[in-house]
């Protein structure tokens, strides 16, 4: 697996799944590894792009579930080629739409895979919509655990305040 700044890569075809993966839980899993999946299946680069600090974590000052060495760890056990990191602050939430739509087009995305909040660029205003008009783009929904709930980096966040570590453990690890 290789590791870059975000605007550093450039490839002639690939697949992308974009987002915060703040503990690499088990829906992030399961996204991460169909993703691999369809590249193997269409002989193209599989790439995370996910952003340090995980967006949450920056606005909201969440605890993040993990350390970015620690999402490195987890991601290259699924088999993912390159891993793109943003540095998530004030200078990255400046810019454009534009700007990250042409950082994405340098990677030639055969197919772009994001949750079905996914926003970028300034003040949040690009959507998928936006990404939609010059990419094929998959819109994951939420993933359930075997008990019916949602897993989500947030519910995990709060059954570790509930102390519910057990639970929290079986989300992040399996």
């Amino acid at each position: 697996m290789h590791i870059h700044q975000a605007g550093t890569l450039s490839l002639s075809a690939s697949i992308i799944a974009i987002g915060a993966f703040d503990g690499v839980h088990l829906g992030h899993q399961t996204i991460i590894r169909e993703m691999v999946e369809q590249s193997k299946h269409l002989n193209v680069p599989s790439v995370i792009y996910t952003f340090d600090p995980p967006p949450r974590v920056y606005f909201k000052n969440a605890t993040p579930l993990s350390s970015i060495e620690e999402k490195f760890d987890k991601i290259v056990k699924l088999g993912v080629d390159h891993v793109i990191v943003a540095n998530f602050n004030a200078q990255y939430l400046n810019r454009s739409v534009q700007h990250f739509m042409e950082e994405l087009s340098s990677l030639n995305p055969q197919e772009i895979i994001v949750g079905n909040d996914f926003r970028f660029g300034n003040n949040r205003s690009g959507s998928i919509e936006h990404l939609k008009r010059s990419f094929t783009v998959r819109v994951i929904e939420k993933i359930c655990c075997d008990k019916g709930r949602v897993i989500s980096s947030t519910r995990i966040r709060e059954l570790l305040l509930n102390g519910e570590n057990e639970e929290v453990h079986t989300l992040l690890n399996g």
